[in-house]
């Protein structure tokens, strides 16, 4: 027992030390733009643009069984357009952004390492570095810079198809009317939700791509390795996505604190 759990802690601090040195080496990389830029946009179209669809499906059951739960757990006494209060909340500030940063980090995740990782085991990595390329710089910095602004893009979307099919789902199987829905969303509704579940995306994208990267770099052994190497990618992402929403519910909490 003891064996494993030191074995997972040693797997652990060499992630997060693999990935700190990646950081640092990509925003020192920042800097060789002619490098980066041109592989920008073709990583903000597929990390982005492509993820829509499967962000905005997430969002949009998961706004249906939010209403549908509230209106449950409501008794007579509380007040039925309080549903949209809690949908408006849920959504924006935790839901959108955690499960459609799970999603993405098994669709952007998988396909950034098993990418790399295919370069590196067929020598390409090499490559470009015999062709004075930054590796860094084309592959990882482009990759980070997209997840990290397209990522919010993403959960922008989901909170707005959320919160439609909450109010779909309000308004067609729970007979609460438009006007009621809406109150309860204005009762508490603050900017700083959209704000703060926007900043919790891009975090979880810098976190996806920049493990992702990670594990593509460090595969070796071929096919089965590439399948490793995507395998952690996913792992890791999905459970820094966890600590990183834990985080940031720390920093909520004791900014209202204050």
């Amino acid at each position: 027992m003891f064996e494993t759990v030191g074995k997972g802690l040693r797997m652990g601090l060499g992630t997060i030390g693999t990935a700190s040195r990646l950081t640092a080496e990509s925003a020192r990389a920042l800097r060789d733009v002619p490098t980066w830029r041109p592989n920008f946009a073709q990583q903000a179209k597929q990390l982005g643009v492509d993820s829509l669809p499967i962000g905005m499906l997430i969002a949009g059951f998961t706004g249906i069984v939010l209403a549908l739960l509230a209106s449950y757990s409501f008794t007579g006494a509380v007040p039925r357009y309080l549903v949209g209060t809690l949908v408006q909340k849920t959504i924006m500030m935790e839901l959108a952004p955690v499960l459609t940063g799970l999603a993405l980090a098994g669709r952007v995740g998988a396909n950034i390492a098993a990418e790399i990782g295919t370069m590196r085991v067929t020598e390409q990595v090499d490559a470009l570095e015999t062709l004075g390329y930054d590796p860094v710089a084309y592959l990882v910095v482009p990759r980070v810079l997209a997840g990290v602004l397209m990522f919010p893009v993403v959960v922008g979307a989901a909170m707005a198809v959320g919160m439609l099919a909450g109010w779909m789902a309000s308004l067609l199987l729970l007979g609460l009317s438009t006007p009621e829905f809406l109150k309860g969303v204005r009762l508490f509704f603050d900017t700083f939700d959209v704000r703060y579940g926007l900043v919790k995306a891009a975090s979880f994208g810098f976190a996806v791509t920049i493990l992702a990267s990670a594990a593509g770099l460090r595969t070796r052994g071929g096919a089965q390795g590439v399948g490793g190497a995507a395998t952690r990618a996913v792992v890791q992402s999905c459970v820094m996505i966890l600590v990183l929403d834990a985080f940031w519910a720390m920093v909520w909490l004791l900014g209202r604190a204050r």
